[in-house]
């Protein structure tokens, strides 16, 4: 799911960085966000009990 979001908001960023400069911004933005949590998510891991 986390890859899902991630590659859909790399697809709109790239899209918004050619047809919408002001749109790409917002887009920068949330794509950032998404490879931090990506990032936190590959560091933690899956946590065995």
């Amino acid at each position: 799911m986390l890859w899902t979001i991630v590659v859909v908001l790399l697809i709109l960023w790239l899209l918004g960085l050619v047809a919408l400069p002001s749109a790409g911004a917002l887009i920068h933005i949330l794509l950032v966000l998404a490879l931090i949590v990506l990032i936190f998510q590959l560091l933690s891991g899956r946590r065995t009990v």
